[in-house]
């Protein structure tokens, strides 16, 4: 039987199965609530629901919803993705980190 387009989320180019079941975990069930909300309001979703935040993730996700290849993000559109990602992460997330927390939290010993 076919994949439904509309449901499932593996259908969107850039979507595997890993990152289905994380966005199914924060709330987003399918392909079509993903388009609806956008990728930036998916990405506030899964970091409420525990994910760790990553740049790549962010604009990958970005990328999948315009139904381009991951690695097409470059240049002043990736920059400008950068400063939204940063600001997404500490909206949710509170203040960035500084000196050693920031170093830590770089090499994973602390939490985001």
């Amino acid at each position: 039987m076919g994949r439904d387009i509309d449901t499932d989320l593996v259908t969107i180019n850039n979507i595997g199965p890993a990152t289905a079941k994380s966005l199914i975990a924060a709330g987003i069930p399918d392909a079509a609530t993903l388009r609806a909300v956008g990728a930036h309001e998916a990405y506030r979703a899964l970091l409420i629901a525990g994910e760790r935040p990553h740049f790549i993730g962010y604009y990958v996700l970005q990328m999948a919803l315009l139904g381009r290849p991951w690695n097409d993000c470059k240049g002043a559109e990736k920059d400008a993705l950068r400063l939204r990602f940063d600001s997404l992460v500490t909206e949710v997330r509170g203040a960035p980190a500084t000196g050693i927390e920031a170093k830590l939290r770089e090499i994973g010993l602390l939490n985001p």
